[in-house]
């Protein structure tokens, strides 16, 4: 070196320091191409994860498996860039012609080499763009599902603290409620604990169920207030019925004193049925009070029910002794009205089936003329001096059912059915 600091390249030096430029270039260009493929497969590692994360169909999976196999390349194309740019010191004083040539020579190999593989990177991510968004919008999800599950729970356990403070119970609820901690517990856990997918599904099954013991605990003041209002209501239709049931015996007396043993028969167990139910009823109705004072809602609730059926199942029995007696004693003070309200039904469904036609379908005929013989019998047969008018009135019931099925019939064919 000479006293100015200069190097002395001698012949050929010239041409030996554009070697050395050409292949610094090469070594920068390979450097670029390695940091935008360490950047891109840095991207792409993070919609991979979000791919995992959330999905696991035969397509993530895939997705999943071909990024571990350009993690295997990309390592390989490095590795080589590595040893080309280790291999050759672009900055040696003493670096000759061709040691420079072979250094922009396996550099440039190396860059081709890594922008091979980031444009196969690149094409390989644009493939996945259906599946990432799908992922990313389970992901996008996540956050609002979460909140709106502890807003929920939140809601719930102040509709309980208000319920209470209007000196009502709610155990059952409050216990609903408990069982949901350990799923928020879950949800505060987060999705890298428990999957975005699953935590998600939590989330919205704690929404639901919170939201439910949320409805149930406003409306609990209601429903006191319905079960209060059923239980006396209830309470007057039992005494009602109390009474009316004493009054069956002196029905029945009368029944077998004017009538045959046909006409009351079938009734003679209904003030025994009626004083049994009518107890039973009495009984269940303080069960359901004692449940209503408990606060136990849906004992209070099943009991009422059992009530309400066992006071319609009595009051039906006891109006049907009654009810006997009147048709009883209308039809045996003068049988000739009710037996012509029949006939005028069956003519007139025959006039409806002559409608239009010279003669008369079989299959409305025959069971209009049946129905005719079958008055006449049932009339025939009041004999005796104690008419089974019982016998009449249930065969010209029966009579009247079997004309209307016919005009129904009838109307039905002529409407266009079949």
């Amino acid at each position: 070196m000479n006293g100015g600091g200069t190097r002395r390249w001698g012949w050929g030096s010239g041409r030996a320091e554009n070697l050395r430029a050409d292949a610094q270039a090469a070594k920068d260009a390979a450097a670029a191409a390695f940091y935008e493929l360490d950047t891109a497969q840095r991207d792409l590692r993070i919609s991979i994860e979000t791919i995992s994360a959330v999905d696991s169909s035969p397509a993530a999976r895939q997705a999943v498996a071909g990024f571990a196999d350009f993690g295997t390349r990309i390592d390989s194309v490095s590795h080589d860039y590595i040893t080309a740019v280790d291999s050759h010191d672009l900055d040696r004083d003493d670096l000759d012609t061709g040691a420079a040539a072979r250094a922009r020579s396996e550099l440039d190999k190396a860059r081709q080499d890594l922008e091979r593989v980031k444009s196969e990177l690149d094409r390989f991510a644009e493939s996945l763009g259906p599946v990432l968004t799908q992922a990313e919008n389970q992901l996008a999800r996540l956050a609002p599902a979460v909140e709106r599950a502890r807003q929920g729970l939140l809601a719930a356990s102040n509709a309980l603290d208000a319920v209470r403070g209007k000196g009502l119970k709610a155990d059952d609820l409050a216990a609903r409620l408990a069982r949901l901690s350990p799923e928020l517990t879950k949800l505060n856990e987060g999705a890298g604990a428990h999957g975005v997918q699953e935590t998600v599904q939590r989330a919205d099954k704690v929404v639901r169920e919170a939201e439910a013991i949320r409805g149930e605990a406003e409306r609990l003041p209601e429903k006191a207030a319905d079960i209060d209002k059923r239980l006396t209501s209830l309470r007057t239709r039992t005494q009602a019925l109390q009474t009316r049931a004493g009054q069956v015996e002196p029905v029945l007396s009368e029944l077998r004193r004017r009538f045959s043993v046909a006409c009351w028969q079938d009734l003679q167990q209904v003030p025994q049925q009626a004083e049994h139910s009518a107890r039973q009823a009495d009984e269940k109705l303080r069960e359901a009070r004692t449940a209503r004072e408990e606060q136990r809602w849906p004992d209070a609730t099943a009991l009422l029910s059992t009530v309400r059926a066992l006071l319609n199942t009595t009051d039906e029995a006891v109006k049907a002794a009654g009810e006997r007696l009147q048709r009883l004693n209308e039809v045996s003070f003068d049988h000739s009205k009710e037996v012509e309200r029949t006939r005028f039904a069956i003519r007139d469904a025959q006039r409806l089936a002559m409608a239009g036609r010279s003669t008369p379908d079989p299959r409305h005929a025959q069971p209009l003329d049946s129905a005719v013989e079958r008055v006449d019998r049932a009339v025939a047969s009041l004999t005796g001096r104690h008419p089974d008018y019982w016998h009449l009135l249930t065969e010209l019931d029966a009579v009247k059912e079997t004309v209307q099925h016919v005009v129904e019939q009838i109307r039905h064919e002529r409407a266009g059915g079949h």
